[in-house]
């Protein structure tokens, strides 16, 4: 029986290599992976020390930058300023009324339209947020969740009117409803009902879309709500086997969605924890995928990640300070072996991000890639004793959690899930890790530079901000109405009434439905109100 070092050399020798000079600056050689013979490495199961057996040594990370604001023009100038500046996948940020599934008219929009993200209300948007980019050589990932079916068939439809059929789409869509309940609360229908939603989309994207991920399994925002990075991790991982199940209820054998599955991780300041918190979640995927869920394609097990810097960790004061603690969770998430990255600008505590600040964010990773030689080597912190421990007992913690949940759910993960989401476990869990950060800080045990100490300097704060004004939400409203006077209302109609009575039938798969609507330019509001007629609203019963 083959050795593991010999199954990484097999695997090694077949990846092609990228054009690096792989040693130090003093001119040693440096392997692509160190170990004993029998011991983990790099792209052998279970993954521990990194999904691929080469890692950087044949491909960097993506350096995928999160950006939207005001109008969809505004945000396409962006994404063509991030790929002019050498950034190589785009990420869509949404404003808030969009990630809740209101137009941009609607009057609880009013102050929100652009704010945050950009404003999507139909076809049209989309249409203009992507003008000119060439989507079959770039990939793009989309945060957005409780909308996520329609903003993918939106997707779709402007790119195959541009040309590039849904075939060719490489790309990401977070999808990822479980944490909205649990950390984030960006949500409109009940639980069932969504998950119906993301089963759907899973179908569809298995069927239709070969290069793309239908859910990316988010414990960013699970981490920003308060947890900390064992819950993190597990609640992330618990997610993710509820939508394998979910997969499996359809009848799809897992081989032939969970490839296609990938995860959003937070790169937070704990520099080891974070380290070894991504080491445990691919070696936790691959032995559930592969002794639970029954997987035999090694690309089901491999857990692939991208990952962004803790917003969280961002101050208001003494900004220039963030650009440091990026570079610091940057880093960590590089040593640990993340697929994408994308790393917060300095001025994110206070505003969006402007075309410099993201410059600098950009160019803090380019560093990592190109000047620190850490991506030579594939897991270079494998072996220390302390990471490995690390990486044991963050598995250790998480497994205690995934039995509360597989007892909740009576043997179900899926069903563990959303009986915590609404028992308010998860909700609970975090509230009281938050709560214990806080009195930490408050009781001077958590110092936060320029916040708790060090504050000399504060009062210099002046740096550029962008600012998006209310002309911008005006231009905006004016868009939607012009789309809305020269539609087909009698095609609207007939659309809308077609995303209802498949909406009621839970056997249905309603991505044809929503394709067919959005191409009629029926808005983002009209067709999330279609389903909440057979759906319902969430409401949310508050932690006590």
């Amino acid at each position: 029986m083959p050795t593991n070092r010999e199954l990484w050399n097999e695997a090694y020798d077949a990846a092609p290599l990228r054009d690096a000079d792989f040693r130090t600056m003093s001119g040693i050689p440096v392997d692509a992976g160190y170990g004993p013979d029998d011991g983990e490495f790099p792209g052998v199961y279970p993954y521990t020390r990194g999904p691929y057996a080469s890692m950087y040594r044949s491909k960097l990370w993506t350096m995928r930058m999160f950006a939207g604001f005001g109008t969809a023009e505004d945000t396409n100038w962006r994404f063509k300023e991030i790929i002019r500046a050498g950034g190589t996948g785009l990420s869509t940020a949404f404003d808030m009324p969009t990630l809740l599934g209101l137009d941009s008219d609607d009057e609880m929009a009013l102050g929100e339209v652009g704010r945050c993200g950009v404003a999507i209300d139909t076809l049209a948007d989309m249409q203009d947020l992507y003008a000119g980019i060439d989507l079959d050589e770039i990939t793009t990932s989309m945060t957005i969740n409780s909308p996520a079916a329609v903003i993918l068939a939106m997707f779709v439809a402007q790119a195959e009117l541009n040309g590039t059929p849904r075939s060719a789409l490489g790309g990401t869509l977070q999808n990822d409803i479980l944490k909205e309940y649990q950390a984030q609360k960006e949500f409109v229908f009940p639980p069932r009902h969504s998950m119906r939603l993301v089963r759907d989309t899973i179908d569809f994207t298995a069927a239709e879309m070969p290069r793309w991920h239908s859910i990316s399994i988010s414990g960013y925002h699970i981490r920003e709500a308060g947890s900390t990075a064992v819950e993190e991790l597990a609640f992330t991982l618990a997610n993710g086997f509820a939508y394998v199940e979910l997969a499996l209820q359809t009848g799809l054998p897992v081989d032939t969605f969970a490839p296609r599955l990938s995860f959003f991780f937070n790169a937070h300041i704990d520099f080891f924890e974070e380290i070894a918190k991504y080491r445990a979640a691919r070696r936790i995927w691959a032995r559930w995928m592969k002794e639970r869920y029954g997987a035999q394609n090694p690309k089901s097990m491999q857990l692939r990640f991208h990952c962004q810097t803790a917003g969280v960790s961002l101050t208001a004061q003494q900004p220039e300070v963030n650009i440091v603690r990026t570079a610091i969770e940057a880093l960590a998430g590089v040593l640990g072996g993340a697929q994408s990255l994308h790393t917060n600008s300095m001025d994110e505590a206070l505003a969006l991000p402007t075309e410099k600040a993201a410059r600098i964010a950009l160019r803090t990773q380019q560093v990592i890639a190109h000047e620190t030689n850490v991506a030579h080597v594939a897991d270079p912190l494998g072996g220390s004793y302390f990471i490995e421990s690390l990486t044991d007992e963050m598995e250790r913690q998480a497994e205690e959690l995934f039995a509360h949940l597989d007892e909740l759910g009576d043997g179900s993960m899926l069903e563990g899930a959303i009986e915590g989401i609404e028992e308010n476990w998860f909700q609970g869990k975090i509230s009281d890790s938050a709560y214990e950060l806080e009195r930490l800080r408050n009781a001077g045990r958590a110092p936060m530079v320029g916040v708790t100490d060090f504050t000399e300097g504060n009062d210099d704060d002046q740096i550029d901000l962008l600012l998006i004004s209310n002309e911008d939400e005006q231009r905006q409203r004016k868009r939607l109405d012009r789309v809305r006077q020269d539609r087909d209302q009698t095609a609207v109609d007939a659309a809308l009434a077609r995303v209802r009575t498949d909406a009621a039938d839970p056997d249905v798969n309603l991505m044809p439905a929503l394709i067919d609507a959005v191409k009629v330019y029926a808005t983002l509001g009209e067709i999330m109100g279609s389903l909440e007629s057979e759906f319902g609203r969430h409401v949310e019963v508050p932690v006590i």
